[in-house]
């Protein structure tokens, strides 16, 4: 996980102790918990090759630039974490 967006979910309230990247592999995993919905948050993942989803969940992509390739300042970065976190936590509940 970026710090940055550590930093950010921090400052929402959120906890953060146990986030951490996961590769796909996990999820295709035997044993693997069960997913009924995937998003996919940056452009760049719109052009990759999805997996195939054990259980057929519903899938998403949402183009967003990726926060983490933002270069400049410290502040610079910090304000590029909020548009995602937002755009996430405004349409889930309804996705």
């Amino acid at each position: 996980m970026h710090p940055l967006a550590l930093a950010l979910l921090r400052e929402k309230g959120l906890a953060v102790t146990d986030l951490r990247s996961k590769s796909w592999d996990e999820f295709a995993a035997a044993g693997a918990p069960p997913m009924d919905r995937i998003v996919t948050v940056c452009d760049n993942a719109a052009g990759e090759a999805c997996p195939v989803w054990p259980g057929r969940p519903a899938v998403a992509h949402w183009g967003l630039p990726d926060p983490a390739a933002v270069l400049g300042s410290e502040a610079e970065r910090r304000r590029a974490f909020p548009t995602p976190f937002t755009r996430w936590t405004s349409a889930s509940p309804s996705w």
